[in-house]
């Protein structure tokens, strides 16, 4: 069965260190599609942050481009496999130049937090109770 991907792209101020910022969280850059204005940051097998810098980006809209440290223009929400694996990624975020957004969010049945990378563009890390989604 085709696995339909997912591939978000963002504008950052520094690629060097948006690179680095990805790695330490422990994702991998694909090199075949990165070069001096982009970076490919594997999330998973279906899940790819393309980030680019401003030139690159505005290449791809026609629209202005969201100051992401002053406006929200995505949430992006990444599913984790436990409660420990949510803060263990959201501690190695702000570990590498991240910083916490918003509150804790734990209803029992569902927990999660959130952090935004170094251009502020905020990434929810969410885990949920098997037992909960099968009803």
């Amino acid at each position: 069965m085709y696995q339909q991907m997912v591939f978000v792209n963002l504008c950052v101020s520094d690629l060097d260190a948006s690179k680095k910022f990805f790695t330490e969280l422990g994702y991998r850059i694909n090199e075949q599609f990165s070069d001096d204005t982009t970076a490919s940051v594997v999330i998973s097998e279906t899940i790819v942050v393309m980030v680019h810098t401003k030139d690159k980006y505005a290449q791809f809209t026609q629209k202005e481009i969201a100051d992401s440290k002053k406006t929200s223009e995505v949430l992006i929400a990444l599913s984790s496999e436990s409660r420990a694996k949510v803060d263990e990624l959201v501690e190695k975020a702000v570990a590498a130049g991240g910083s916490v957004s918003g509150e804790t969010q734990d209803h029992g049945f569902m927990y999660g937090r959130a952090f935004d990378d170094p251009d502020g563009h905020t990434f929810e890390v969410v885990w949920m109770d098997p037992a909960a989604v099968q009803g």
